[in-house]
């Protein structure tokens, strides 16, 4: 199926001006990247961090000691280092839902956001550029974020359920990601953990922070 694609000329200058502006309002409110400066991302790479939101609360006493709440996935996109992620709570604009999003490193991991970080890479560097590829063709869909965290629906993501579909669908599935059963309020889902992803035999660690 052939995705049609928004001409660069208007709305890649609208993306990246908002980008832009973001980061400015962020400077001037003393906001800053906790990301190192030397870090040199690659395409493929998977990207945690802790934050401090709700959300990121509820993740981290699911995860009952684990050192992350949400992961994302480096992509190429016109010869910018970008990260891919399934976030909820984050709109860009009023009305913005809940969904795959796209952002600069330094938005990924601004200090407002993120209290630690850790990148690590896949050893088959050619298969984590090819998930990368498929990471950006699910924010390119518009995808929704997944509410339900139900992996049998592909046509929602939540965090976890991204960066595993990218690499399957890239030819190799991540090695042992385990399901855990959970509850929250009145939901029950069955669904991966970031520790899950970060425990991964296939993934090596480049640098914490």
């Amino acid at each position: 199926m052939k995705i049609k694609q928004s001409s660069p000329s208007c709305c890649g200058r609208g993306f990246f001006l908002c980008c832009l502006l973001f980061l400015m309002a962020c400077r001037q409110d003393g906001c800053v990247s906790i990301l190192p400066v030397d870090c040199d991302l690659q395409t493929g790479d998977v990207v945690f961090r802790r934050g401090g939101g709700v959300t990121s609360h509820a993740v981290l006493i699911a995860e009952q000691g684990g050192a992350y709440s949400h992961v994302g996935i480096v992509v190429d996109s016109a010869g910018m280092k970008m990260i891919v992620h399934a976030v909820p709570d984050e709109p860009d604009f009023e009305g913005d839902c809940d969904r795959v999003k796209m952002d600069p490193p330094e938005v990924f991991f601004n200090e407002v956001r993120a209290a630690r970080g850790e990148v690590c890479r896949h050893q088959d560097t050619a298969l984590a550029r090819n998930a990368a590829k498929v990471a950006l063709e699910v924010y390119r869909r518009h995808t929704p974020f997944d509410h339900d965290y139900d992996d049998a629906d592909t046509t929602r993501m939540y965090c976890t359920e991204l960066v595993t579909y990218a690499f399957s669908q890239a030819g190799k599935p991540l090695s042992g990601i385990q399901h855990h059963e959970l509850r929250f309020l009145s939901l029950e889902t069955n669904c991966v953990l970031p520790s899950d992803i970060l425990e991964c035999k296939d993934l090596y660690s480049i640098i914490k922070f």
